[in-house]
């Protein structure tokens, strides 16, 4: 394959690293030789970017992915830096097969690279997590086609704050090479057979169709890649798409919180780890470790709070501070979900250890109800009993009165007259019947 065709193909990668890549080939193109010995003159040291295999700590293989991803070493990685994912997957089934080792760490720093080899690679990863415990930590960058990779096992870690995680996307581009070629004195005519056997061809400008034709492409690229996250982390991939798969790079904590990875941890402590992990028999983490069925001689050594922390104190504190961390959260979580007139309820859910926000939301909201209840039924009880009112009749008008006008004094000393024969009757009232009455 040409490096063209490499540079033309989907690519896992941050945009700007694309960028240089293409730079390296812009100069390649316009007739400029890299002389890989004049770039080591310059910088005054070797290259020195052959990939590396794993090595052991404590019976920990520590596999390197480091620099751009491709299928093969090439060209790019010579000058870039950057790793075979065909060797990697080599390195990694020879770490599996070693009986020094009981664990794998990849240890990734890379911006992510070609589509071409990268499934392969997670795949491989995946199926490795079911011989032997095997966990990623990202140090300075682990984005696009390296998150791919990394995901697929067990668990992911970053080693600090820094660490830039995500970029979850596919990017290409299409280079029209004929303006080029023609400063040279060169035309390229392509004859082809098939619709889209050249649809998108470098020897001329892109076409409506052309870039239609590498808009699905990469579509399609991307479902695979947010349905092999999806399936690696154990979410939904409407949940990836909504948090994860934008393009965006997550920093530190910002990857924690968005679910990339589950925490920070130095290579050392996560060397650590892996050992105690080993000796437990209940690990905090599926897949970090097994049960043993296996008996021995020995018996059983139990594993206790004092023993970890005199054994290995830096485990110890590393659990202790992310204990405290997740309490902090849940507490503030809780406490946010307080109305006024509940503060005690909310107080005691703080500190119970347990109470999520759901479950606050869930007890402020039961408590709110009843005391809306108790204080409408107090209401009720206080109200006056309502007087009974009687039916409003017609008053026939006296004989002798008939067919005249009473005055207003007339009017009152007879309503208040039927107020008397009528209790529960308003003034107003009477007044109204007996002049309907007239």
């Amino acid at each position: 394959m040409k490096i063209l065709d490499i540079l033309n193909g989907p690519w896992a990668i941050e945009p700007a690293r694309l960028l240089e890549m293409h730079a390296i080939y812009a100069s390649h193109l316009q007739g400029d030789q890299i002389d890989l010995a004049a770039v080591e003159a310059r910088i005054g040291r070797p290259l020195a970017n052959e990939q590396k295999s794993y090595e052991i700590v404590d019976g920990v293989a520590i596999l390197p992915i480091e620099g751009i991803i491709a299928k093969k070493m090439n060209m790019l990685s010579a000058i870039s830096g950057g790793m075979s994912s065909q060797m990697t997957a080599g390195s990694l089934r020879a770490a599996l097969a070693d009986p020094a080792v009981h664990s794998i760490i990849l240890s990734i720093d890379s911006p992510g690279g070609t589509v071409d080899g990268t499934q392969a690679l997670a795949d491989t990863v995946r199926a490795a997590r079911d011989v032997k415990p095997i966990v990623t930590l990202a140090d300075g960058t682990m984005a696009s086609a390296a998150y791919w990779i990394g995901s697929a096992a067990s668990a992911a870690y970053i080693a600090d704050g820094t660490t830039s995680v995500g970029s979850i996307g596919v990017v290409t581009s299409h280079r029209d090479i004929s303006a080029a070629e023609a400063a040279r004195g060169v035309k390229t005519t392509e004859i082809s057979a098939g619709k889209y056997k050249r649809i998108a061809s470098q020897y001329g400008p892109l076409t409506k169709e052309g870039q239609q034709s590498i808009q699905d492409q990469l579509d399609y690229t991307y479902s695979l890649f947010v349905s092999a996250v999806a399936t690696n982390l154990g979410v939904s991939e409407e949940t990836v798409l909504a948090d994860m798969a934008d393009g965006r790079v997550f920093i530190g904590q910002q990857a924690i919180d968005a679910g990339l990875v589950v925490g920070t941890i130095t290579l050392d402590q996560l060397v650590a780890k892996l050992n105690a992990d080993r000796k437990d028999p209940i690990s905090p983490r599926a897949g970090m470790a097994r049960k043993s069925t296996a008996s021995t001689n020995q018996g059983t050594t139990m594993l206790t709070v004092e023993k970890v922390a005199a054994e290995h104190p830096d485990i110890a504190a590393a659990f202790r501070a992310e204990g405290a961390s997740a309490e902090l959260a849940r507490i503030q979580s809780v406490e946010s979900q307080s109305i006024p007139g509940h503060e005690a309820l909310i107080n005691t859910l703080k500190f119970d250890g347990k109470s999520t926000a759901g479950d606050a939301a869930q007890a402020v909201l039961s408590a709110e109800k009843t005391a809306r209840s108790k204080h409408a039924a107090a209401m009720s009880a206080e109200a006056p009993t309502p007087l009974a009112q009687a039916p409003a009749s017609a008053v026939p008008p006296a004989e002798a009165d008939a067919g005249k006008a009473l005055t207003r004094a007339q009017v009152d000393a007879k309503a208040k007259a039927y107020m008397a024969e009528h209790p529960g009757t308003t003034y107003i009232a009477a007044v109204t019947i007996i002049e309907k009455g007239v």
